[in-house]
């Protein structure tokens, strides 16, 4: 069964290799889930984001403490395109993830992660230190899905400085990830822990509208309001669940979906991105 699923990855994923030749009026856009593998409401929600949203492209937090749990979902939808969320930073008050490695540069006086990317750099861990951990954690990944296909940065720690960028840049050639989503156009103004999910949901649908053609890039969280997702949270930062059960409701909105289809924009994933020169 597993080896059928595989097959299946490879097909679709050849399938969008071999169609992404852009068109100069082509409206694109990506839309890429953060953070599965933190909790089991995130895990939950990113498949939703893929199988009835708009969502195209996952990331994967390894060390977070639903890592498993992410994993048995991707691997029964090998239509997902998925991606390593690179992680040095654990910043939820509650609930914390640990380095994979023995690195007590990386780590607090509780040996977990630095809850910030500014503490992780002002821990000045080693550069080999940190090419061990995100080597072990693109490993493990790869370990149970192969088809993985790009690498980002958790709060932006993996790539930070030149130092530590270099660290992960040659980490992603030597694996044969993409590393971000360059060339892409942000599409602003929709998110924001302050509005409403109704707000979301009007604001997102709005802003693709208005798109021009090009590729676009969306990055956002989806998550659920559950009492797992309530209990999430830091300080300035706390109403995590409603949040991102908003960032949910936008991405499986038949509002948005409406507003695709009336722009005529195409959804694509990372790998449908043009290759890198």
């Amino acid at each position: 069964m597993r080896t059928a699923l595989l097959l299946l990855a490879l097909l679709v994923a050849s399938t969008r290799l071999g169609t992404s030749q852009d068109k100069p009026d082509e409206i694109r856009l990506l839309v890429r889930a953060d953070d599965m593998g933190a909790a089991l409401g995130v895990n939950e929600a990113c498949i939703r984001a893929c199988k009835d949203g708009i969502a195209r492209s996952v990331e994967v937090i390894v060390p977070g403490p639903w890592f498993l749990d992410a994993v048995q979902r991707l691997q029964a939808n090998p239509e997902i395109d998925v991606g390593i969320h690179l992680c040095l930073t654990s910043e939820w008050d509650r609930v914390k993830w640990r380095p994979l490695t023995a690195a007590p540069g990386l780590a607090d006086k509780d040996g977990y992660f630095h809850s910030t990317t500014r503490a992780f750099l002002e821990a000045k861990p080693a550069a080999e230190d940190i090419e061990r951990e995100l080597r072990a954690q693109i490993e493990t990944l790869k370990r149970h899905l192969p088809r993985l296909s790009h690498a980002s940065a958790h709060m932006g720690a993996a790539t930070a400085t030149p130092e530590v960028r270099a660290v992960t840049e040659k980490l992603c050639k030597e694996f044969g990830l993409r590393l971000e989503a360059r060339g892409t156009k942000p599409v602003r103004g929709w998110g924001g822990s302050q509005k409403t999910a109704e707000q979301k949901e009007a604001d997102l649908a709005a802003a693709i509208e208005k798109l021009e053609p090009g590729t676009w890039l969306i990055i956002e969280h989806p998550g659920v309001d559950s009492e797992e997702m309530r209990a999430i949270g830091h300080k300035g930062y706390e109403n995590v669940a409603a949040d991102r059960a908003g960032v949910t409701r936008a991405f499986t909105s038949e509002q948005v979906k409406d507003a695709l289809r009336k722009r005529g924009v195409r959804l694509i994933s990372h790998l449908e991105l043009p290759a890198e020169k």
